[in-house]
């Protein structure tokens, strides 16, 4: 069995938000996109040099999520949604989006930290088209942090490294 395929498929993942009370459905996505992450650059001239332009790092900068699934009644997403956008009452959560493997094994994990709802839409509705209703939820958050399973192996080998039993 190949623990780390090459390259992975992005048909499998998953989507868990640190929100109470969730549904089963909660966990069901089909489409994760703006996992983005730019640093801007800050130009700088440099006296009697003409050929270019230093460029400085500044900050870094993380686009907006939209996650895609069919539309489910009862979903704690969507109440958490309902809440920020009906009443004005932002509640930040964490989000994990984890790339699986053929044994549903995390092989990436992305932590997205204090997103908020920005946008929640619904796909058109069309007689003349046999379609599942699509929610789309668009999310601004702080920053996310790479979780990989070499870093998890890593800081388990350590920590078994560095405790001792006695028997």
């Amino acid at each position: 069995m190949d623990l780390f395929p090459y390259p992975p498929v992005g048909f499998h993942f998953s989507v868990v938000f640190e929100l109470f009370p969730q549904t089963p459905n909660d966990f069901r996505f089909q489409e994760v996109s703006g996992l983005d992450v730019e640093v801007e650059m800050e130009p700088v001239k440099e006296g009697g040099q003409n050929r270019f332009t230093h460029q400085l790092p500044v900050r870094t900068r993380y686009t907006d999520i939209t996650l895609k699934r069919g539309m489910f009644m009862g979903s704690g997403i969507t109440l958490w949604c309902k809440n920020a956008i009906e009443n004005f009452v932002f509640v930040p959560t964490n989000i994990l989006i984890s790339l699986l493997n053929a044994d549903h094994l995390p092989l990436q994990s992305w932590y997205v930290i204090n997103a908020i709802p920005k946008k929640w839409s619904v796909s058109n509705f069309n007689a003349e088209q046999n379609s599942v209703v699509i929610e789309s939820l668009v999310l601004s958050y702080n920053y996310f942090t790479y979780v990989s399973v070499e870093s998890l192996v890593g800081a388990a080998a350590s920590l078994s490294g560095g405790v001792s039993v006695s028997i």
